[in-house]
């Protein structure tokens, strides 16, 4: 349900709706619009339906919400939302790069790909500390001494820093070193994790998982934002499909789409979505024409010495050649990077 409040709405009128409606035993949610003002209202409707909001000082109107995504819906928020990653802004007319390694191997290889990656043109550093592997046996990251060199490199450089949290019991220990964190694919649906970065106020990079429809993305979304944390970035990185010659399918077709449904920024990941480095390049300049906000891109000066994901993987300067052709396609859109 969401409470469309007057422009004229003043702030004891709003505590006081809120009040309210927290002793009917519902949580509210408050989003200052350009316009107006609403409140959205989660929990049991049918309690709500029976109660004269309309009738209290600041009220507009009470209309309910169709989509099962309440929070992340254009119905609860009309204006797309810019999230803030320490000063770099995601969502507006500006396409954010974030660019690194995929796991960091070392305080000297982050240092150096860090400063390419930012002399060509990114602003923010990913490179994980955790790696979710498919194998037992394959390399799983440095974990607490990955953090602390991401935390180090970033301060060098200025770059923010987004790595992946894997499970809820380290969301303490990655909010200490990061400034956003990333919910992998494999992750989407791990409630309890959702759950916990929805407690804090750290932006959250969720990607959408390997074979989860739309719909259950912006579901695994509505956790993080139920928790009262709003701070949510939504990342296409591919499906899984009948195709083999990608290591996943990248749903273009999906940044119109959650577009349309949600007022959440959409980056896209065309590392890990083909899988294969020669495809990054076109699939990243098409993710720019459709619209994304964001793109995530690996980046290793020696690909065949990565401990994870050196295939897919750009060398310094064909991201220094890509970062040249996105410039040119976000200006043909009245955007800019």
């Amino acid at each position: 349900m969401i409470i469309v409040l007057k422009p004229d709405a003043t702030e004891k009128q709003i505590r006081h709706i809120q009040e309210r409606i927290k002793k009917l035993g519902l949580k509210t949610m408050v989003s200052k619009g350009i316009e107006r003002t609403i409140i959205g209202v989660i929990g049991e409707e049918d309690i709500l339906r029976v109660q004269p909001l309309e009738a209290i000082e600041g009220v507009e109107k009470v209309m309910p919400v169709l989509k099962p995504y309440k929070l992340a819906s254009r119905e609860f928020k009309r204006e797309s939302s810019i999230i803030d990653i320490s000063g770099v802004r995601i969502g507006g007319e500006e396409v954010v790069v974030m660019a690194g390694p995929c796991a960091v191997e070392s305080l000297d290889q982050l240092k150096r790909i860090a400063k390419l990656v930012k002399k060509s043109g990114a602003k923010i550093l990913r490179g994980g500390a955790f790696k979710p592997r498919t194998s037992p046996y394959s390399f799983q990251g440095l974990g607490e001494e990955g953090l602390k060199y991401l935390k180090e490199v970033s301060k060098e450089t200025g770059l923010p820093v987004v790595t992946e949290v894997m499970d809820p019991r380290k969301v303490k220990l990655v909010d200490e070193y990061a400034d956003a964190f990333q919910i992998g694919a494999r992750n989407m649906q791990n409630f309890d994790l959702l759950k916990e970065v929805g407690k804090t106020k750290k932006p959250v990079i969720l990607k959408r998982g390997m074979s989860a429809t739309i719909k259950e993305l912006l579901m695994s979304a509505e956790y993080i934002l139920s928790g009262g944390n709003f701070n949510v970035i939504l990342c296409e990185r591919g499906i899984r499909t009948f195709e083999e010659a990608t290591r996943n399918t990248l749903d273009l077709s999906a940044i119109p789409v959650i577009k349309k449904l949600s007022h959440l920024p959409v980056i896209v990941d065309p590392s890990h979505a083909t899988g294969k480095w020669e495809f990054v390049s076109s699939m990243a300049a098409a993710a720019v024409a459709c619209g994304c906000d964001g793109l995530l891109i690996e980046v290793h000066y020696k690909p065949e010495e990565a401990l994870s994901d050196g295939i897919q993987s750009l060398k310094p300067d064909k991201f220094d050649e890509l970062m040249s052709t996105l410039r040119k396609v976000s200006r043909a859109i009245g955007r800019n990077i």
